[in-house]
């Protein structure tokens, strides 16, 4: 495995991070690389997920939490110098093995250190049933791209506000909840966060290369896509109805509608899910301008939807369209 490192050390943006994860896929010519880094205070939130809907706006602003889309999937995530964030980027297009053969490094290198450390569902890793880290992944023409949280010393309070009502109490309330069901590292060893940093490098990594000026010249020209209000905000639709579900492995859909006389005339689908394959060109189109009946739809979507959005199927969805 392959650590990739910068020419200059600081903290930089989340933009420049994504950039230079594409960087390293389209511009290098390595099996296996890995990198490390850490942001100031940021929400980030899923390819497929509306803004407005999963970030508390106000709340970021009056605390300074910057907020950007990131091109994989998955939900909304927040992050700052209490945690680890995780590259990973091989050369691999089958993203479940890519998932696994990045989740499992961790989880070693974690067992290295001493902690029991679990692979669990889409994309977690436990400690004694607690989330310690998650994950997202997306690829390029024959390049994956997995990123992940490592959970050390973070900030729950801004955890909790940034992503949910502006409501003190709930906020309050909801703090509470999310320590039921995540931990810290740093419950789980002496060590510090740099050196949890160095020993990951080290069980992971066993060679090193530096980026040179002009490459992160190049990231930099990269990230300003992550900056433009029309990939932050994301396409819009004007829809009538709106449908909503969660399949279990898949993750939660929102399905947005413009009907006219029972016959969509638009859609939109957006929610927490891993995107695999072309969204537009497997379930959107095939599905415009169709009668909202079972039968119409069955016709229009191939029964396996997987190699688009990762184990639905075409009853998952059409479930989720019908439903009231």
């Amino acid at each position: 495995m392959t650590h990739i490192t910068l020419p200059e050390e600081k903290t930089r943006q989340l933009p420049f991070y994504l950039a230079m994860e594409e960087y390293v896929a389209r511009e290098m010519d390595l099996d296996d690389s890995f990198f490390i880094w850490q942001v100031k205070p940021t929400v980030i939130f899923g390819r497929n997920q509306l803004m407005e809907s999963e970030v508390n706006i106000d709340y970021c602003r009056t605390y300074g939490i910057e907020t950007y889309r990131r091109k994989s999937g998955g939900g909304c995530v927040y992050a700052d110098m209490g945690n680890l964030m995780l590259s990973y980027v091989t050369k691999d297009d089958h993203v479940n093995l890519t998932f696994n053969r990045y989740i499992n490094l961790v989880v070693l290198a974690l067992y290295k250190m001493g902690i029991e450390a679990k692979a669990t569902g889409r994309n977690d890793i436990l400690i004694d049933g607690l989330k310690v880290s998650g994950s997202a992944c997306y690829h390029i023409p024959g390049k994956s791209i997995v990123h992940g949280t490592l959970l050390y010393d973070t900030n729950m309070e801004h955890m909790v506000g940034s992503i949910t009502p502006d409501n003190e109490k709930l906020r309050s309330k909801g703090v509470e909840s999310v320590r039921q069901h995540i931990t810290l590292l740093k419950d789980h060893t002496r060590l510090s966060l740099e050196e949890v940093k160095s020993f990951l490098l080290k069980h992971i990594c066993d060679k090193e290369v530096c980026l040179d000026t002009r490459a992160v010249d190049r990231i930099e020209e990269m990230s300003q896509i992550y900056f433009t209000d029309h990939f932050i905000h994301g396409r819009n639709p004007r829809y009538s109805v709106t449908r909503k579900g969660r399949i279990e492995g898949v993750g939660t859909l929102e399905v947005c509608l413009e009907l006219k006389n029972d016959t969509i005339k638009d859609l939109d689908i957006t929610g927490d899910f891993f995107l695999t394959g072309d969204l537009e060109g497997g379930i959107i189109a095939p599905l415009r301008g169709k009668a909202l009946t079972t039968e119409v739809l069955e016709q229009a979507l191939k029964e396996d939807l997987g190699d688009i959005i990762p184990h639905l199927h075409r009853h998952q969805l059409i479930h989720i369209l019908l439903s009231e």
